[in-house]
C-alpha cells in the first residue's frame, strides 16, 4: 500500500495518513523499520547547521514572515508557480495561497487578503527581493531626510503603517523557510492524493487544509493579547493596493500612460499627477493629492501642422516618358521613338 499509494512519504507522513485515510494503526517507529527491511525509499530530513537560536516574539501579530516559494506544487499535473507564504513568528499561524508568479500584484493581493483575514500586523519580515524593496535611486532632498527608497508594495505597507524589516540572508527567516521546506512535502503529496492539477484547485484546496495544518501545527504564543490591527474604517484598499506612477501634465492639460492620451478635465496647478492602477483590475484613476481627477481619453488625436501639410500634398501623377527609354549607340543624340514620330509627323 504505501509503495502504490504513498511512495516518497517517510514513515511520519505515511503513518498519519494510513490512519486518516485507511484506518490502519502503526507507529511511525515500527514503518520505519518496515521500510528499512523492504528497501522503501522515502525523503529524509537534512541534517541542518548549528546556528544561534532566535526567541520568538511574545505577541499574535508582532511580526509575521512573509515569502514567495518557487517550486513543481503540482508535479507536472498543472503549471509551476509560486506559493506567497506567510507564518506569524509567535504562534507559527500559516497563511498561503499561489499566484503564477513573484512580484508586485501576488504581494498586494496575498496580504490584502491576509489582512482582510486576521487584521494587520506590527511588521513584516521579509527578503530583499526588488518586489518588496526599492531600488531606485533617491533624490537628494530625500536622501537628506533620511527616506528610503520604495517598492509599489512597501509603499502600500507604509501608508497601512505596518513596519517592514528586511532580512539580509534566507537562513535569517528560517522560520518560513522551514515551512516551505515542510508544505513542498506534505502539501505537494496531500494534492497527489486529490490530483489537484490547477492554481485555482490548489487555491480552494488551502482553505481547508490549513485549517487542519494549523490546528497541528500552531504553538500557543508566550502573551495572550493579539496585536493585529483592525483595518481602519473607511480606508480604500483599492487605492492603497494600486499601482502608482507619476507622470508629467502638460501645457495642455494631457498625460500620455502606456501609449494613451488622457484629457484632464479639472483645472489643477501642478507640472504632475498620479496614475493609479488597482491591482484587481478596475478603473484607472488620476490623482493629485490625493484628489480625484476627472478626465477622459483622447481616441483620436489632432494631426500636427506638418502632418496637416503632408496630408493636403498629392504628388502629380507621372508623365509619359516613353521617349526617354530610347538612347542612340555609341552617340549622345536623343533618337525619338517610332511611336513618338508617327503622332509628329
Amino acid at each position: 500500500m504505501c509503495r502504490a499509494s504513498y511512495e516518497g512519504f517517510n514513515p511520519t507522513f505515511a503513518s498519519e495518513k494510513l490512519f486518516e485515510r485507511d484506518k490502519i494503526t502503526i507507529s511511525r517507529e515500527t514503518l520505519r523499520q518496515w521500510f528499512i527491511a523492504k528497501g522503501i525509499a522515502y525523503d529524509k530530513r537534512e541534517a541542518r547547521p548549528h546556528r544561534k537560536w532566535r526567541e520568538r516574539k511574545a505577541y499574535c501579530g508582532e511580526m509575521v514572515q512573509m515569502d514567495g516559494s518557487h517550486h513543481d506544487w503540482f508535479e507536472g499535473r498543472g503549471p509551476v508557480c509560486v506559493l506567497m507564504g506567510y507564518i506569524d513568528d509567535a504562534t507559527s499561524r500559516v497563511y498561503a495561497r499561489f499566484y503564477e508568479y513573484e512580484g508586485t500584484f501576488p504581494a498586494m493581493d496575498s496580504f490584502k487578503r491576509y489582512a482582510l483575514k486576521y487584521g494587520l500586523p506590527q511588521n513584516v519580515y521579509l527578503d530583499c527581493h526588488p518586489t518588496y524593496k526599492g531600488r531606485k535611486t533617491l533624490a537628494i532632498e530625500d536622501e537628506l531626510l533620511n527616506r528610503q527608497a520604495l517598492s509599489q508594495f512597501g509603499r502600500a505597507l507604509e501608508e497601512l503603517e505596518v513596519h517592514l524589516i528586511h532580512a539580509q540572508s534566507a537562513p535569517a527567516k528560517g522560520r518560513i523557510e522551514r515551512l516551505f521546506k515542510t508544505l513542498q512535502d506534505r502539501l505537494v503529496k496531500e494534492m497527489r492524493l486529490r490530483g489537484l492539477k490547477s492554481i485555482a484547485e490548489g487555491n480552494e484546496f488551502l482553505g481547508h487544509y490549513l485549517s487542519v495544518f494549523n490546528k497541528c501545527f500552531n504553538v500557543v504564543a508566550l502573551k495572550t493579547e493579539d496585536l493585529h490591527r483592525p483595518l481602519p474604517p473607511g480606508i480604500d484598499l483599492v487605492r492603497v493596493f494600486s499601482i502608482r506612477t507619476p507622470r508629467v501634465l502638460r501645457n495642455d492639460f494631457t498625460v500620455v500612460h502606456e501609449g494613451k492620451l488622457y484629457q484632464i478635465e479639472d483645472n489643477v496647478r501642478t507640472k504632475e499627477v498620479i496614475i493609479e492602477e488597482p491591482i484587481g483590475g478596475g478603473s484607472l484613476r488620476i490623482t493629485y493629492k490625493n484628489r480625484v481627477l476627472r478626465f477622459r481619453q483622447i481616441i483620436q488625436r489632432p494631426l500636427k501642422k506638418q502632418e496637416l501639410r503632408k496630408s493636403r500634398y498629392r504628388k502629380p501623377a507621372a508623365m509619359d516618358n516613353t521617349w526617354r527609354m530610347f538612347r542612340l549607340a555609341g552617340s549622345h543624340k536623343t533618337q525619338i521613338s517610332e511611336k513618338v514620330l508617327a503622332v509628329v509627323l
